[in-house]
């Protein structure tokens, strides 16, 4: 079932206005025409692109279409509208399905035993990427982009909601932030019960929820990890709905009000997710210094290919930031405990039954991010089996109650994670050539061009059409590079036996206290980082030795190998990890506040930041007040006024830092509602950064390419040296400092 939705006006274009008027007209027509009309035209479309696709070129007529190809396609991308993307897309399929027409037609007749292994290994690797670029189109093509059904009934007919927080091993400073928000959400009291699930165990837990008056749910084991701590409330509570959230996770005020209202307009909605926002920088944005300027690995999920499952009734639930109706829940039998990626099969179940899912890409919810390289890999490895499983267990090619685009899209999330051993074929294939001189393309390298360029220039510059505010071009590469070697071993023992494998908590809520480089982590990227410029190195004294007719398929390689060095030393430059002292990171925010000095006096400024334990404010032009000093800040939420105590512990000039002294529990309840529970904390800033540009990505993954290998030499230097120093320490020196 394909779902309608009515979406923000934009600006229509002359061709926009003519596309528009046609189909009105078209909408005239009686229904048998109608579909006579769109079965002709696809039997026709599809006929006229299966010649397209297959037409024999020599070269010249070859590179003479694609470049009128691009070049319609460079014209087209400065119009906007969604017609626009779809003839991108149509003009990217047409190169990329030529392409490997032409590849498995015309490359692959082998004669050696290397240039098998490599050769078709290579064309493996191609076909996963050509399925995953077409289901990636299907799933971005068209988002729904779903608005928020208000509430228009009065607030006592409003449905009584649960609230589950589930928690483990988190501290209760990074938990008790979510409780306090999720108790300061909109709605009324006698409708709203906060459960705190802890599967810790926790004295101080249980102490702090009967202090503020919230439902504490433990049990005596830890079966099926958060499947099994969340089935065991359902158990004990009896909401209608339920509104779930990780114990990092801070909602706003307006969270239940903005995602109800879709579930009464819906009967059959089981489920309807938000975005997971993080106010904190995962450790790509962290180690490479892109926070809020390139988007990070998750914001295309959650910016467009959840909008674009949600055309198509698929949206996943991702385990926080969600609502679901209890009745469908407890019809599935409760959260999915099969896999270790309970949320999305969860969803897959719901969909299964015969329910909707849908996604409201508002951010309500903010949380950490993974602090450390180490963490994010681990929560990635969890999420890739979990995938692999289902697509093992469950797949939803098969069995009843899905519809195909929903097959397609639940397949293309779980194909996904399958990209470990592509990555590294793509990111050693030119290597077998310049070392062993396998022919992996059986083909003339001005051939080669002119195929494998518009399949590869087409799919970046419609992918960037696409995604271009919520995923720069190149930097999937990166993710992909970093995560490659560490998925695909559990990716592939899932594939075999699915049960192998425990569910694993990601830390949240550290502090890295000084920057070191993570040698372990780093290895397999140093590895094929030292590969490819070895290659290149050989590669260019074979081409410098000017060996006869292999000039153009060594510029080839070379140029691969390049772009692999590029990749590889970016992902190196990730595994230096910068420092971060504080364990609550701070949010940039722009309020009107007071501060009261012990003189009584009052100075009216704003705020830069905040966080649980202390603000930045700026101060009018004039005012100075000295580090150490005992102030008051007042903070406002509409006429209701907060005073906090805090003492300045840094200042200079009009900037200064403030650190809360010890806050009441109210006081810290209503600095959460001030500050973490606004409604537009998190949504200002939603899809907000600069828009992509390919060759302006491409320098800035050089750029830290070069820092990569930089940090690799500095790296290497202090290890050195300290191996060196040592050395020099003589078991005779270790006996004299220890008898002194």
């Amino acid at each position: 079932m394909i779902k309608t939705c009515t979406e923000p006006p934009v600006t229509h274009s002359r061709l926009q206005r003519w596309a528009q008027s046609l189909a009105d007209r078209i909408g005239q027509w009686p229904a048998a025409a109608r579909r006579a009309l769109i079965i002709g035209t696809t039997v026709f479309c599809g006929l006229l692109g299966l010649l397209i696709i297959t037409a024999p070129f020599d070269f010249y007529a070859q590179c003479i279409f694609a470049t009128g190809c691009f070049g319609a396609a460079l014209v087209l991308r400065r119009i906007p509208g969604r017609l626009t993307v779809l003839i991108l897309i149509g003009l990217s399929l047409t190169a990329s399905l030529r392409y490997m027409y032409w590849r498995l037609t015309e490359t692959l007749d082998f004669d050696e035993w290397i240039d098998i292994a490599f050769g078709y290994g290579l064309v493996l690797a191609e076909i996963y990427a050509l399925v995953v670029l077409v289901f990636g189109y299907l799933q971005t093509a068209w988002p729904l982009r779903r608005q928020p059904v208000l509430l228009k009934s009065p607030p006592g007919e409003w449905p009584v909601v649960d609230v589950f927080i589930p928690s483990y091993n988190e501290s209760l400073d990074i938990v008790k932030l979510t409780i306090f928000a999720a108790q300061a959400m909109d709605w009324p009291q006698d409708k709203l019960r906060v459960h705190v699930l802890d599967d810790g165990r926790r004295e101080d837990f249980r102490e702090f929820c009967e202090q503020i008056n919230v439902n504490y749910i433990s049990r005596d084991n830890n079966r099926h990890a958060k499947a099994g701590n969340l089935n065991e409330a359902l158990k004990v509570t009896s909401g209608e709905f339920v509104a779930f959230f990780d114990a990092d996770h801070v909602p706003t005020r307006s969270f239940l009000q903005v995602s109800i209202g879709w579930f009464l307009k819906d009967p059959k909605l089981a489920m309807l997710q938000t975005p997971h926002f993080f106010f904190s920088p995962d450790p790509f944005e962290k180690n490479l210094d892109t926070f809020r300027s390139v988007p990070n690995e998750g914001e295309l999920f959650y910016g467009l290919v959840q909008d674009g499952n949600d055309l198509w009734n698929a949206t996943f639930f991702c385990g926080s930031c969600a609502v679901i109706r209890r009745k469908p829940l407890l019809e599935i039998g409760g959260v999915a405990v099969e896999t270790v990626t309970e949320d999305a099969h969860t969803a897959l179940k719901l969909n299964r039954a015969g329910y909707n899912t849908a996604y409201l890409a508002i951010p309500q919810a903010a949380g950490l991010a993974t602090e450390s390289l180490s963490s994010h890999i681990s929560q990635r490895i969890r999420w890739a089996r979990g995938m692999a499983q289902i697509f093992r267990t469950d797949n939803p090619l098969f069995g009843k109650g899905l519809n195909l685009g929903q097959r397609l899209c639940y397949l293309n999330a779980m194909l996904h994670f399958f990209y470990g051993l592509p990555r590294l074929v793509f990111l050693t294939a030119p290597l077998a050539f310049l070392f062993f001189d396998a022919q992996i393309f059986h083909a003339a390298g001005l051939m080669i061009t002119a195929y494998a360029l518009p399949h590869i220039f087409h799919a970046s510059l419609t992918n960037s059409t696409i995604q271009g505010r919520f995923r720069h071009s190149f930097w999937n590469e990166v993710y992909e590079t970093v995560l490659a070697w560490y998925i695909m071993g559990p990716v592939l023992v899932a594939l075999v036996n699915p049960k192998l494998g425990g569910f694993n908590v990601t830390n949240k809520g550290g502090i890295i206290d000084e920057k070191f480089f993570d040698w372990k982590l780093a290895r397999p990227y140093i590895v094929l980082l030292t590969l490819n410029m070895a290659g290149l190195m050989y590669g260019l004294a074979r081409l410098a030795m000017g060996e006869e007719g292999a000039t153009t398929t060594l510029l080839i390689n070379l140029v691969w190998t390049l772009y692999n060095v590029i990749i590889t030393s970016a992902a190196v430059a990730v595994a230096s990890e910068t420092r971060q002292v504080r364990a609550e990171p701070r949010v940039t925010a722009h309020l009107p506040a007071h501060l009261t000095r012990a003189d009584g006096s009052v100075i009216e400024g704003v705020t830069q930041d905040f966080s649980q334990k202390g603000v930045g404010l700026r101060l009018p032009e004039g005012f100075n007040v000295p580090q150490g000093e005992r102030v008051h800040i007042s903070l406002f939420r509409n006429k209701h006024l907060s005073v906090f105590p805090a003492v300045i512990v840094f200042s200079r000039g009009e900037l200064l830092g403030a650190q809360f002294d010890a806050l009441t529990l109210r006081q810290q309840s209503d600095l959460v509602r001030l500050t973490f529970s606004r409604a537009d904390t998190w949504a200002s800033t939603w899809g907000s950064g600069q828009v992509d540009t390919p060759l302006v990505a491409l320098r800035e993954v050089s750029r830290i390419g070069l820092r990569g290998i930089h940090e690799l030499f500095k790296a290497t230097a202090m290890e050195v040296r300290s191996k060196i120093r040592r050395r020099r320490v003589t078991p005779t020196m270790l006996e004299n400092v220890l008898d002194k």
